[in-house]
């Protein structure tokens, strides 16, 4: 369920900090009845900025898949990565 509060509820900035901790979720900020705003705590904003990073490269693998590229066995992937850094 979206959180929802009017814009005067930015008054009480401690009330809406925590309010955004505790649910980390964005909390939607409204004026005259329209949505206006969007807050959220850094925690939840680079969680989010994490999951849209990983989108995309799933995006660009994907894309990769389609167009033909060469694919590399998992092991063999990771046998080079451990040759390279002594793992």
């Amino acid at each position: 369920m979206p959180i929802i509060r009017p814009i005067t509820a930015l008054r009480n900035t401690n009330e809406i900090s925590e309010l955004c901790h505790s649910q980390q979720d964005p909390v939607f900020i409204t004026k005259n009845g329209f949505g206006d705003l969007v807050i959220m705590s850094i925690a939840a904003y680079e969680k989010q900025q994490t999951l849209l990073e990983v989108y995309k490269k799933l995006s660009e693998a994907e894309a990769q898949l389609v167009s033909g590229a060469t694919l590399i066995d998992g092991k063999e992937v990771f046998n080079h990565l451990r040759e390279k850094y002594g793992c």
